[in-house]
């Protein structure tokens, strides 16, 4: 795996979005233990507990609470500020949440995205800006086959949409304004994130942990469906790295897949949650069939593209990835500090090849 090199972020002046979420938690305690200067940007947490509570992130960085889709709003709390570099995750992230709301969903994805770079085209001294959309923003006709980044883009769920249009968004931004200014503007495409101190609702592993906590079964609404699960640490190193790569060297891609390493097997949601109900000596899932449902069965992507150009892969494979996250939620019920299991699996993971 390419390197994370800690010379290059100590004292960088790092703009994170969505920096009370899931991931950008994790992203904002490792920036931190990188030695950058981060700012986040965010609603408050929609969690309740939420990784950003519970690892006391607020204490990690400058923590702005602002609504993205209020331009107003943004340009205040971006006022008097100044970026080096710029990782954009905020997001509504949920399938489900979209489908009940598609017009939050896209004003959030598209229009929040539209709002922040708006905000940063001007701005003199940025080195990169890498906003991270989805593995969903291709075109699925669910044959089977891994997505790489020059397939056609579609969606036929609102989340999927919002975030190919999104990705339309970005092009448009990075070729009529960030490029000619020499400012490197790129996406990147993560595959299903696991790992621990995620909480949020509708998500498979926070729903195997609030079942195991509460004595209850987890229910599966499609146990056949496939993705291309990845890790946590895994997906913010793809991250980390890509934006480091897209500071130092202007030929970098400007549209990356991250997920599973290639060649490995494919594991299905019901296999997954039957690892992560045993690792937890919880009750055997249930299937309860959601007919209507327009949710892909079927989804991976093709990250052979940041292996060749960054030469990174993710290190953990799906049954590793929640071997490592379910110890999380276990020492964290017997009451270890949140912030400390982030740092120790951070160190565990580390940053060199």
């Amino acid at each position: 795996m390419a390197a994370l090199d800690p010379g290059f972020w100590q004292g960088k002046r790092v703009l994170l979005t969505g920096h009370t979420g899931f991931k950008g938690a994790w992203a904002a305690i490792w920036l931190n233990q990188l030695g950058a200067e981060v700012t986040g940007l965010a609603l408050a947490p929609d969690q309740d507990p939420s990784l950003f509570d519970l690892a006391a992130v607020e204490g990690l960085v400058r923590s702005l609470i602002a609504d993205l889709r209020d331009p107003f709003a943004l340009d205040m709390a971006l006022s008097g500020k100044t970026f080096d570099l710029v990782l954009h995750m905020a997001a509504q992230p949920i399938v489900r949440v979209a489908i009940a709301d598609p017009v939050g969903t896209f004003a959030s994805n598209v229009m929040g995205t539209v709002h922040l770079l708006q905000a940063l085209r001007a701005r003199t001294g940025l080195q990169a800006v890498l906003a991270i959309t989805s593995d969903k923003v291709y075109a699925n006709a669910e044959t089977g086959r891994a997505f790489a980044e020059g397939d056609p883009l579609g969606g036929k769920d609102p989340y999927s949409a919002s975030k190919a249009a999104a990705e339309i968004a970005v092009q448009s931004f990075a070729r009529s304004y960030f490029e000619p200014a020499g400012v490197p503007l790129a996406t990147a495409r993560g595959g299903n994130v696991i790992g621990g101190g995620d909480f949020s609702p509708d998500r498979i592993v926070a729903d195997i942990v609030r079942a195991a906590r509460g004595q209850e079964q987890v229910v599966l609404r499609h146990p056949e469906a496939t993705r291309p699960w990845q890790h946590v640490l895994d997906c913010v190193a793809g991250y980390l790295t890509y934006l480091q790569a897209l500071a130092n060297d202007p030929a970098t891609p400007r549209a990356m897949n991250f997920g599973p390493r290639p060649g490995g097997r494919e594991v299905t949601v019901g296999e997954l949650a039957t690892l992560g109900v045993e690792a937890l000596g919880a009750q055997p899932w249930r299937h309860e069939p959601d007919p209507g449902s327009i949710e892909a069965r079927s989804l991976a992507i093709d990250a052979g593209l940041a292996r060749r150009t960054l030469g990174f892969e993710s290190r953990l494979d799906a049954p590793a990835a929640v071997a490592l996250t379910m110890d999380w939620y276990r020492r964290q019920a017997k009451g270890e500090d949140a912030l400390s299991l982030c740092r120790a699996q951070i160190a565990g993971y580390g940053t060199a090849p």
